[in-house]
């Protein structure tokens, strides 16, 4: 029995691993979440997992929640009540699902406490990935990645040689607006953003993807996951999302990961590694889907993939300013509040206005991000 905490229990990343868990109650079992804002989910999980500990954003959602639980579950509030489910002492995994910066500081946590780490905020390790890679090295910790395709990288690289390996490969699916020019993006709406073609996340996510942010902060990701450089790392578009990524090694020999678009598998992986167990996805049929298309990816018409690369290789605070800009503009482009074109515009003025400090400590990796936010927002009152 392994159990399990959760941190994004209601997300579109936690509520698979719910079901992950469900599936296999012998081999999991929640003893931890942590939630946000939804109210009656938070209800529901709570009364079908009967975790000992629950974590939610306020103490007003607490208020809410706390009459329909079980009186067992202990309630905890806020970031100091994440880094409590974090630290849990009858976790022994923890998956980090939440979206945002929000991630850094009870994923370090959990590492100094032990804990395996099932890895799925990507902003962690974009933000913080100096700290937490050194402080995982340090504990013995295992850190799993859970996105598609650094799950992918992770699966191809078992039992090879990182000296042996030449350059990875991250596929993109070009997300919502991949066959749209530049001049018709002046006037997608938000709806149009959030219809991708192949995977269901959530909405932060999903705008992510429409304008390859998303892939972009993969790349800082990777970088730190797999201890490569950058000129290692390269993005390729492949509409079908049928191979999640690939790794070119010395000898030119590719291995790939293919698999149908579910995110299922990644997760379950991550929480039975290096076992594999039966999932309860669409097996993959490539005489029924017969082609297969890929092509690069542009820095013209994807600009954020670009900044996101530069920001990666001046490091330091760096990418904690690109991430909170970028969080910044999605918000409000999500609420109709500046146009899809203006989030890149809000990320590059505020990267422009950015000092860098190099090997930030996590009290200045956390005020270059409040910083950014404020200045993001003044930009966006210009837009």
């Amino acid at each position: 029995m392994k159990n399990i905490a959760l941190l994004g229990s209601t997300g579109s990343i936690g509520r698979q691993t719910l079901e992950v868990i469900e599936a296999y109650p012998e081999q999991f079992r929640l003893v931890a979440m942590a939630a946000g804002r939804n109210v009656d989910l938070i209800i529901s999980q709570a009364n079908r997992f009967q975790p000992d500990i629950i974590c939610v954003q306020s103490e007003e959602i607490a208020a809410k929640v706390r009459i329909h639980i079980p009186s067992h579950c202990r309630l905890v509030v806020g970031q100091e009540g994440l880094e409590e489910v974090c630290t849990y002492h009858k976790v022994h995994t923890v998956v980090t699902a939440v979206v945002g910066s929000i991630g850094l500081r009870p994923t370090l946590a959990a590492i100094k406490a032990g804990k395996q780490i099932a890895l799925a905020n990507k902003e962690t390790l974009v933000t913080g990935g100096h700290l937490v890679m050194q402080t995982a090295k340090e504990m013995g910790t295992t850190i799993i990645p859970v996105d598609s395709e650094h799950s992918a990288i992770f699966q191809c690289l078992q039992g090879e040689k990182k000296e042996s390996v030449a350059k990875i490969i991250l596929t993109a699916s070009g997300g919502s607006f991949r066959d749209k020019s530049r001049h018709e993006l002046a006037h997608v709406t938000v709806a149009e953003a959030l219809n991708h073609p192949n995977w269901s996340m959530g909405p932060k996510v999903t705008i992510d993807s429409a304008t390859m942010m998303n892939k972009g902060l993969e790349v800082i990701e990777a970088h730190w996951l797999f201890d490569l450089s950058y000129d290692q790392i390269e993005v390729l578009i492949h509409e079908e999302s049928i191979i999640h990524s690939m790794v070119v090694f010395r000898d030119n020999a590719v291995l790939a990961q293919l698999g149908t678009p579910d995110m299922k598998v990644p997760i379950q992986y991550a929480l039975t590694y290096p076992n594999r167990y039966p999932v309860q996805t669409e097996p993959l049929d490539l005489a029924k889907i017969g082609k297969l298309h890929f092509k690069e990816a542009d820095f013209v018409r994807y600009p954020c993939l670009k900044l996101a690369i530069n920001a990666g290789r001046i490091g330091g605070t760096m990418p904690t300013v690109l991430n909170a800009a970028n969080e910044v503009a999605v918000e409000m482009f999500l609420r109709s509040e500046i146009g899809f074109l203006e989030i890149e515009q809000v990320i590059e003025e505020t990267l422009a206005a950015h000092h860098p400090v190099s090997n930030p400590t996590l009290e200045e990796i956390e005020e270059a991000d409040r910083w950014a936010r404020r200045k993001a927002k003044t930009l966006e009152r210009r837009c």
